[in-house]
């Protein structure tokens, strides 16, 4: 009886030839002569064909129009709707932009900080801020006006 390693050595380098010619790439060729032996080292039936040879080249054919039939059943996918979530990337972009505001914010008057914040992020009206804070609503845009330039101006500050 001949063993699995002798089967190898003896066929392989002509199974992944043929192999190397139905599929036209190495990596696949190999999988399939991988594959062809296994086959072959597993199955208990009878041989049909008169060789050895031409029974492991009939697995690996076989095994190729398996992998053909495959492919043929995938589908790419194209992106229609890409997901409108923010990258990674401009996550952490994001993440340092954030941080830099609020370090500049921590230098302003409370005041000032709430006004700002109060119009921004809560987009509350300028006279609902002025109720708020108990200012009038000329000092209170004046407030929001004034962080903003400072806002601007530190991100060209650390630009340049």
């Amino acid at each position: 009886m001949i063993s699995f390693q002798d089967l190898y050595e003896t066929y392989g380098n002509e199974v992944y030839r043929f192999a190397l010619w139905l599929a036209g790439d190495p990596l696949e060729a190999e999988d399939i002569t991988s594959e062809t032996f296994i086959r072959a080292w597993v199955r208990n039936s009878k041989i049909r064909t008169k060789t050895l040879k031409a029974y492991l080249f009939t697995i690996s054919r076989n095994i190729y129009l398996q992998h053909q039939r495959k492919k043929k059943r995938l589908v790419v996918l194209e992106d229609v709707h890409p997901d409108p979530a923010p990258g990674p990337d401009k996550l952490t972009e994001s993440q340092i932009e954030l941080r830099k505001v609020q370090e500049v914010l921590q230098t302003l008057p409370e005041i000032d900080r709430a006004a700002f914040v109060l119009r921004v992020q809560h987009e509350l009206s300028y006279d609902e801020i002025a109720r708020v804070l108990e200012l009038s609503l000329t000092a209170t845009k004046v407030k929001v006006y004034r962080v903003r330039k400072k806002l601007i101006a530190s991100s060209i500050d650390k630009e340049a």
